[in-house]
């Protein structure tokens, strides 16, 4: 009896051994990651789409940065931090001994340099761009931040006018990215095409509308990377990207056609991700423009929109239809609103109480890319022209190619347009402030492309971001989803839960619910 036992306990003790045993990641390789459209630009700071973002999370670091499941904050190029009582003085204290790509030292005058670019309009590298997400995320320029400083080589001080809640949270967001001095100088209005900056990967080669090649950076200070190349290929057509991936010519595609997952669930050679969702889909009517300014007109096209059948059409079970302009996913979330019901009858009474009882014609501009948000642009916008023609509104789609479209739709041009966010930081300001605040329909710039403008929903926006209480600034978001509810500027379409196709031998993979996830800690086990 006692040999028995000590034959199962040595059993159970390898057992154990075994379980706890994990495999050791492996060096080398090139990883291709097969998306739906090109980079707009490659200089974080001055970029508002997923697929520049995409790329400038590999090359360059944040003073923070978010955990790689999650928007929960952690050290980056700052080991770490502290903030004055009153909210207003925030220093970071930063790792020694690191250095740009191009071998100048990361220190305080550099972040220095990088803020001052960002927040001073009057700067003289505040070129190459509009630095739109400065402005929508700090209101301006320099907006609330007063100014900054370098203290000593590796601390660095940023003076706010006013506390700012979600101030940790935006600056882990990729367009704060630090770039080097150096090479911004160096490279002027060009530096969008010739990133430097301090993480796992350095730029290699762009060719534009094909690929983007980075090579691993052997320097870095955060753990990896173990690729030595990734590449960033531009495949617009989903199915023809889809293909590539079973064929083996790519390791990992987004903007799936979501009735593919099944085919990859069915195969061994395939791997299945979700990114968590935290994102929305939408229509945006732009109240610049006639009859877009009368709330019943854009009530009517809120009831008109069956969105219910679009998410069962194009999303194939990966989606939710929206009712709000911030995702369940994010806390501040109001659940008790009560959504804009499909009912073209209603929607012809609306149109006809605002003088349009024959409805009228409009241009309809559909996104020319996938988008995790909505993976067929083209195809929502005809379910919506056709939906629309039933109370009359007759459309015309219009496209452009992506940077346009951004660019254009940015300036106000259209009369409806189809676009979406995927969440930055985690926090409701990223969507409440940045797409519907008045501060942010800036013509030329503008991240709320309904050119909505409301001082009752700017004062509580504003009053939350002044807020540190969490429950205070929830209460001000539930109350502020009710204002926009009321006003429709949007007719939002879905919240997505994106799929993610890659090859089985690609390991230690995990998408980031802001849809840019750092790629350092991946492997190919093959």
């Amino acid at each position: 009896m006692r040999r028995t036992s000590l034959v199962l306990t040595l059993v159970a003790l390898l057992v154990i051994s075994l379980a706890g045993t994990t495999m050791a990641a492996k060096k080398g390789g090139t990883l291709i990651f097969g998306r739906g459209g090109d980079s707009v630009g490659l200089d974080p700071a001055n970029v508002t789409d997923g697929e520049s973002f995409k790329v400038t999370r590999q090359i360059y670091d944040t003073l923070v940065q978010f955990k790689r499941e999650n928007t929960e904050v952690i050290p980056g190029l700052a080991h770490s931090w502290d903030v004055s009582e009153d909210g207003k003085v925030w220093t970071f204290y930063l790792r020694e001994g690191i250095k740009f790509h191009d071998g100048t030292p990361f220190n305080a005058e550099a972040v220095k340099f990088n803020f001052e670019r960002w927040m001073y309009e009057d700067h003289p590298y505040h070129i190459g761009g509009d630095f739109a997400y400065w402005g929508y995320m700090f209101g301006g320029y320099p907006g609330i931040v007063d100014h900054v400083e370098a203290v000593d080589e590796y601390t660095f001080r940023v003076y706010l006018k006013e506390p700012l809640g979600p101030f940790l949270n935006n600056l882990a967001m990729p367009c704060f990215g630090i770039a080097s001095p150096t090479a911004i100088k160096k490279y002027g209005e060009d530096f969008f095409k010739n990133p430097v900056g301090t993480s796992a990967f350095i730029f290699e080669e762009w060719v534009r509308d094909d690929k983007i090649v980075l090579r691993a950076n052997h320097d870095y200070w955060g753990e990896g990377p173990y690729l030595d190349k990734l590449i960033f290929r531009s495949i617009p057509d989903n199915s023809a990207r889809f293909i590539e991936l079973q064929a083996g010519t790519i390791d990992i595609a987004d903007g799936l056609n979501p009735d593919d997952v099944e085919f990859i669930k069915r195969d061994p050679n395939l791997k299945l991700y979700l990114r968590p969702s935290m994102n929305v889909g939408y229509l945006a009517m732009n109240q610049m423009k006639e009859p877009f300014d009368n709330v019943l007109v854009r009530r009517a096209i809120n009831h008109a929109i069956n969105k219910e059948a679009i998410v069962e059409a194009f999303y194939a079970g990966l989606a939710q239809p929206a009712k709000n302009p911030l995702p369940p996913s994010v806390w501040g979330y109001n659940d008790n609103i009560e959504p804009y019901e499909y009912n073209p009858a209603k929607a012809k009474e609306l149109l006809k109480e605002a003088g349009y009882p024959n409805g009228f014609t409009a241009d309809l501009w559909a996104m020319p890319v996938p988008r995790p948000y909505m993976p067929d642009g083209r195809k929502i916008a005809e379910a919506i022209q056709a939906d629309l023609a039933v109370i009359g509104i007759k459309t015309n789609i219009v496209s452009f190619d992506w940077g346009t479209y951004l660019q254009k739709t940015e300036a106000g041009e259209h009369d409806m347009a189809l676009l979406g966010w995927t969440g930055d930081n985690g926090d409701p300001d990223n969507f409440l402030y940045v797409l519907l605040d008045k501060d942010n329909a800036k013509v030329g710039s503008a991240g709320n492309i309904a050119f909505y403008k409301s001082d009752e929903l700017h004062e509580l926006l504003i009053k939350a971001q002044q807020s540190s209480d969490k429950e205070e600034r929830t209460k001000l978001y539930m109350k502020a989803q009710e204002i926009i509810h009321q006003d429709a500027p949007w007719v939002p379409i879905a919240h997505s839960t994106p799929p993610i196709g890659a090859k089985a031998y690609i390991k230690d993979y995990i998408p980031h619910p802001t849809s840019a996830e750092k790629l350092n800690q991946v492997w190919l086990d093959k």
